[in-house]
C-alpha cells in the first residue's frame, strides 16, 4: 500500500483491491489487523473514555505537557459550575479557577507532580463559576507517554468536607473493629460471621478469624432460634427502634455460659446499587449479664416480700390455726414451686430431746397431687409417711435446717423412679425441706417441690423458705395450744 493510501489522502482503490469496511474516509476507525470492528452503534475509544471520566465520582482533569488543561469531567463541572467547554483548553487555572495571587504556586505544585513518584496530595482553594471558593483535596500524578516519558498529568479532586467524611466513616469502621468496648460482628445474608471484632471474639469465646463463615449453631448453646430471627427480621424489614436484650448460652471449655446481651442491629446496602441490596446486618452487642440478674433478684426480692405481706395479712383473718399455715403455704408457692407438702413430727428425737426412737413424720396438709393448687389438710388419721432411711425431710429435722435434693441430669424414667422412691409426686426434679420451729421446738418440715421445667432451688430459695417455714411455724404451734391441731400428735418437747 502507497504513503498516500496509508496517510489517508485518498480513497482511490488499486485494480485487484478488495474494498474492507473502516477504511480511512470512512465513518469508522480502521480497527488493527485480526481486531473486529465495532459495530455501527458501538462505542469507539473516545466515546468510551468520555463516558467513565463522566461517570466518576470524583472531579478530574487533566493537562498536558504545557499545562493545557485537555480534560473536565461532569463531577468538576458540578462542584466548580464551569464546563467542560468553557475549561478545555485554558493554561492551568490561573485567571478563572484560582485567584491571580495563588495561581503561581498552585500551578508550580501541580506541574511538579509529573516528575515526582506516585501520586501526590494537595489541599487548596479553587474559585466557582459564580465567584465562591472551594476547599479540596487533590491527587494528582503523571501521564506517561508512548516512551516512557511524563507526557502530561491528572488531577482528581473532590470537596474536603466529603473527603472528611469519607475518612471519618472509615476511620469509625476501624476503631469499632479495634478498639470498641462492645461486640461488633458483622454477618453475611446467610446469617454467618462475616467480620468479628476483638470484644465479640471474647465474648463468643473464640478467636477473631475462628468465628468467620461458621453458622451461629456452633458458636451459641441457647438463644439461636431468637437471634437468627432478629436478624432475618432486620434483613427483610430493617433496623428496629430500640435495642433487643437476648439470652443466650455460649459454649466454653467449661461449659455453657449463659449470657445477656443487649444488642442492636443495622441492615447493611451496597451504596453502589440504584436500590438497596441487603449485604448483611451489623450487630453491636453488649453484655449486661451482671446488670439483668441484679434486676432480676431486686424484682423476686420485692415480689417474694409483698407475697409474705399478703399472707400474713390473709392469714391474720383465719380463726382456724391450721388454715392460717396453709394460707402461708398457698401464698410462697406463686412462682415458687409446683407442689408442697406440710409433715408434722411425732415423737422420736429431736433438736431437744435424746430418745432413741426413730423420727416419724405424719402428713397434715399437701398440695393437689395431680397438678399445683390450693393446698388441703389431709393425714388426720394420723399414719407416719413411710419415709425411707436417709430421706431429705428426716434430715431436714436432724439438722433443724434446711435440705435441698434433685435428680440431677438423667432421663425422664430415672427421675420419675427417683421422685417414687422419696414418696413425692413423679414429675418432681428438685426438693427443699425447710424445718418448721417455734418456741425451740421442731414441728416438722414443709417441702417444696419443683418439676423438671423449672431451675434447681438456690440459696436465695431456701431462705425464702425458712421465711414461710417460720410463720407456719408459729401458727401450728398456735394450733397446739389452742387444741386445734387435730390429732396429729406434738412436737418434741411438747
Amino acid at each position: 500500500m502507497s504513503a498516500s493510501r496509508r496517510s489517508g489522502t485518498t480513497d482511490e482503490l488499486g485494480p485487484d483491491e478488495p474494498e474492507r469496511p473502516g477504511r480511512p474516509g470512512d465513518d469508522g476507525p480502521v480497527p488493527p489487523d485480526g481486531a473486529a470492528a465495532p459495530g455501527p452503534d458501538g462505542p469507539d475509544g473516545t466515546d468510551l473514555l468520555a463516558a467513565l471520566l463522566d461517570g466518576m465520582d470524583a472531579a478530574l482533569c487533566a493537562f498536558d505537557g504545557d499545562g493545557l488543561v485537555t480534560h473536565w469531567n461532569r463531577e468538576a463541572e458540578r462542584i466548580l459550575g464551569w464546563s467542560a467547554a468553557e475549561a478545555v483548553g485554558r493554561h492551568g487555572f490561573a485567571g478563572w479557577a484560582v485567584r491571580e495571587a495563588d495561581a503561581e504556586e498552585i500551578q508550580g505544585r501541580l506541574m511538579a507532580a509529573m516528575h515526582a513518584p506516585g501520586r501526590q496530595v494537595h489541599e487548596f482553594a479553587l474559585l466557582t463559576k459564580d465567584g465562591g471558593r472551594v476547599l479540596v483535596r487533590t491527587q494528582s500524578a503523571a501521564v506517561r507517554g508512548p516512551d516512557g516519558k511524563p507526557a502530561g498529568l491528572y488531577c482528581a479532586f473532590s470537596e474536603v468536607h466529603a473527603q472528611i467524611d469519607l475518612e471519618r466513616s472509615i476511620a469509625l469502621s476501624e476503631a469499632l473493629f479495634d478498639d470498641a468496648s462492645w461486640g461488633v460482628v458483622l454477618v453475611d445474608a446467610d446469617l454467618r460471621p462475616a467480620v468479628v471484632n476483638a470484644h465479640a471474639a471474647r465474648a463468643l469465646g473464640t478467636g477473631r478469624t475462628a468465628v468467620l463463615g461458621r453458622p451461629l449453631g456452633d458458636l451459641l448453646t441457647r438463644g439461636v432460634e431468637e437471634l437468627e430471627n432478629a436478624l432475618t427480621h432486620v434483613l427483610a424489614e430493617g433496623a428496629p427502634p430500640a435495642p433487643a436484650e437476648l439470652w443466650v448460652g455460649v459454649r466454653g471449655p467449661d461449659g455453657e455460659r449463659r449470657r445477656c446481651w443487649r444488642s442492636g442491629f443495622l441492615r447493611l446496602a451496597s451504596p453502589l446499587a440504584e436500590e438497596p441490596v441487603p449485604l448483611g446486618v451489623g450487630w453491636l452487642f453488649q453484655d449486661v449479664t451482671e446488670a439483668k440478674q441484679g434486676e432480676q433478684e431486686a424484682a423476686l426480692l420485692r415480689f417474694r416480700a409483698n407475697q409474705l405481706h399478703r399472707a400474713a395479712r390473709a392469714a391474720a383473718e383465719c380463726e382456724d390455726p391450721v388454715e392460717a399455715a396453709t394460707v402461708h403455704l398457698d401464698f410462697a408457692l406463686a412462682g415458687f414451686a409446683d407442689h408442697a407438702l406440710v409433715d408434722r413430727v411425732t415423737g422420736g428425737a429431736g433438736a431437744d430431746a435424746q430418745e432413741a426412737a426413730p423420727v416419724r413424720l405424719v402428713r397434715v396438709a399437701a398440695t393437689p397431687s395431680g397438678g399445683p393448687g390450693p393446698s388441703a389438710p389431709t393425714g388426720l388419721a394420723g399414719l407416719p409417711v413411710r419415709y425411707g432411711e436417709g430421706h431429705p425431710a428426716l434430715q431436714c429435722v436432724a439438722r433443724a435446717g434446711s435440705v435441698r435434693a434433685g435428680a440431677g441430669s438423667v432421663p425422664a424414667d430415672e427421675a420419675r423412679e427417683w421422685a417414687r422412691a422419696r414418696r413425692w409426686p413423679e414429675d418432681t426434679v428438685h426438693a427443699l425441706c425447710a424445718v418448721l420451729r417455734s418456741r425451740g421446738r421442731t414441728l416438722g418440715v414443709v417441702t417444696f417441690l419443683r418439676g423438671g421445667s423449672r431451675t434447681p432451688f438456690e440459696r436465695t430459695d431456701a431462705v425464702y423458705a425458712e421465711d414461710v417455714a417460720v410463720r407456719m411455724a408459729a401458727a401450728l404451734d398456735l394450733a397446739d395450744l389452742t387444741g386445734a391441731a387435730g390429732a396429729p400428735g406434738r412436737g418434741e418437747g411438747g
